[in-house]
């Protein structure tokens, strides 16, 4: 059978140039610069809306073997598998009134996981939970972080609506001074960070955003008590109010429906619109993904992230859309794959390519009934550019009479806002309330934005080091000058769309390396000569992905269209060969990275 969507030998041709011209509509001089954060005037964006009132309590000056920062997955595995390892006293510290992370932070109405919860959620066979959707409600995927907690006893040492405001690495204790928002002081002979990289909400920087009179909050942080209703939706507080919604990426995809059922009226402000594929959630047994045999869950995972890796498998376990398009993604996930025709390779990948987003433009103009709204809906650049989104009620919506697409493309966003509402292309659009969809600063924790200062031997701060040496480490985890410091989550290591699971894999590696430490009364950092050796593995093989990017819409893979940072950032040759190499390497003697003689 012909596939309608395929396209013409012509076609690539002509979406290059399209997609180019589409990208030249969106691009900003400022870049990321765009963005707000919520600091100073606009702190009050990022108060915690869900953790009850924070109690006095003393602060704290004792010493315990591992401190993790991060209450979101990364932590929580963190301490899942140090338990696991036999270590003692475990402290997970979070600035969020629970655990959770992402999970914590974002509760608004129609959340949902978009990778499947039977792969996405950790730790299943451990905790002998089997999700019940395909893919999982927020609250769901929030509830299983505090099964998780629970199960390791994460809570005993746990502090809570605490920040770490520096780590300080004391020679003579041989263990990291942690000091927090609450006045504690204490000591660590190791530290794991796990600050995430969707932790630092953003703001979109709009000309007279302080000027609106209206309401405004942002999706991390829901305000229940404005709108009403619960996650599964009933916003009774909306009825009859003017509602706009800035942002149209995942979250956006989400809320939009919610918003639509109940606002007055809702305004749907664009930029660049998703690509909207497929979803087809639905309820799941344990029957249905043979969680009766044990492992079953670690089975189903690797099976994902082969397919969604390039690697090569016997069964299509999940088949969704995620595997169903997987051989798109060789742009945003290195992989193994060098073909030795790389002409022919590209050739047929754009072929490729073209045909999957002709199929996502065709469906937006199945779905969508006013021919000029489903136009301005349509995803114009390649599958890889932007994180793909699924969704069954998001296209319908915008045939609602309540709901208008408001493009702003030609204006590269809205152009200012009043006390009244938002002005775009010189129409001015009244409000009663104004909705943040836009997302984090991708990749910038408190480590890496400077908010959490830390300072290894000698003074050494981590930020001065990587600007002086660049960023050096061994497998992305550990780095010479910061003894017994371990980062989940860093660059040069391995990433997949399913990020709790590479998550997981780091967090078996830092707990091995703490178990190793322990064992041999070491302490935990490479060598020079190590990080070097790192360097050059990652720079072999390399692929060369800029010129991609560089063509696509602006968005948070490509720095808002100004290119992908350069230099080596992730392994080569995706996260299966890069978890199967820290396994062989731990099996090794760990030599590059363990120092005897660690001080009593």
């Amino acid at each position: 059978m012909t596939n309608p969507e395929a396209p013409s030998p012509e076609e690539p041709a002509e979406l290059r140039r399209r997609y180019r011209e589409e990208r030249e509509r969106r691009v900003r001089p400022d870049g990321a610069r765009q963005y707000l954060a919520p600091h100073a005037e606009f702190g009050y964006y990022a108060d915690d809306p869900y953790a009850s009132a924070t109690g006095e309590r003393e602060p704290l000056r004792d010493r315990v073997d591992v401190a993790v920062v991060g209450g979101g997955f990364g932590g929580i595995l963190a301490g899942a598998r140090l338990r696991q390892q036999g270590v003692g006293r475990v402290r997970v510290l979070e600035k969020g009134g629970g655990f959770g992370g992402t999970w914590y932070w974002n509760r608004y109405p129609g959340i949902h996981c978009d990778i499947e919860s039977h792969v996405y959620l950790p730790l299943l066979d451990e905790t002998g939970y089997v999700p019940e959707w395909k893919y999982s409600p927020g609250e769901e995927i929030r509830r299983h972080a505090v099964r998780i907690a629970e199960k390791f006893d994460l809570f005993a040492d746990a502090l809570f609506s605490t920040s770490v405001t520096s780590l300080t690495w004391g020679e003579t204790s041989q263990a990291w001074i942690v000091r927090t928002d609450r006045g504690d002081e204490f000591r660590a002979t190791y530290v794991i960070t796990a600050t995430g990289t969707l932790t630092e909400l953003k703001l979109p920087g709009i000309p007279g955003i302080e000027r609106f009179k209206g309401h405004t909050f942002h999706t991390s942080r829901w305000d229940y008590a404005y709108t009403g209703g619960t996650p599964d939706g009933g916003l009774t507080g909306l009825a009859g109010k003017r509602v706009g919604v800035v942002g149209t990426g995942a979250t956006g995809v989400q809320v939009v429906p919610k918003l639509a059922e109940d606002a007055g009226h809702l305004y749907v402000f664009q930029r660049t619109p998703s690509s909207v594929d497929v979803r087809a959630n639905r309820r799941t047994t344990a029957r249905d993904v043979g969680a009766d045999r044990e492992g079953w869950a670690r089975e189903r995972r690797d099976n994902f992230l082969r397919i969604v890796s390039g690697e090569p498998v016997e069964e299509d376990l999940v088949a969704d859309r995620w595997t169903a398009s997987a051989g798109l993604l060789e742009k945003l996930l290195p992989s193994f794959r060098r073909p030795e025709d790389r002409r022919a390779f590209e050739s047929a990948y754009e072929v490729a390519d073209a045909a999957k987003m002709n199929e996502i433009r065709a469906r937006v103009e199945r779905i969508v009934a006013d021919a000029d709204t489903a136009e301005k809906l349509k995803p114009w650049y390649r599958y890889a550019c932007k994180r793909p989104t699924f969704s069954d009620t998001y296209l319908q919506a915008f045939n609602r009479d309540n709901v208008t697409l408001v493009d702003t493309a030609d204006t590269h966003g809205i152009e200012r806002m009043t006390e009244r509402g938002v002005v775009v292309d010189g129409t001015e659009y009244e409000l009663d309330c104004l909705i943040f969809a836009t997302g984090f600063s991708v990749g910038v924790s408190g480590v890496h934005s400077g908010k959490l200062p830390v300072h290894g031997r000698d003074g050494v701060e981590l930020l001065q080091a990587l600007r002086q040496r660049g960023p050096r480490s061994l497998h992305g985890f550990t780095r010479n000058g910061f003894p017994n410091l371990i980062q989940l989550g860093a660059g040069q290591s391995a990433s997949s769309v399913n990020f709790t699971h590479v998550l997981d894999e780091h967090a078996v590696h830092a707990a091995a390396l703490v178990a190793a430490a322990e064992a041999r009364d070491a302490v935990i950092e490479p060598s020079r000569e190590a990080e070097d050796a790192w360097l050059a593995v990652m720079a072999e093989d390399a692929p060369d992905h800029e010129w991609f990017h560089a063509e696509c819409t602006p968005g948070y893979y490509n720095g808002e269209g100004r290119g992908r940072p350069n230099g080596p950032h992730a392994y080569p040759h995706g996260a299966v060969a890069f978890h199967d190499l820290l396994e062989r390497w731990r099996e090794g003697s760990m030599d590059d990275v363990l120092k005897a003689g660690r001080a009593s």
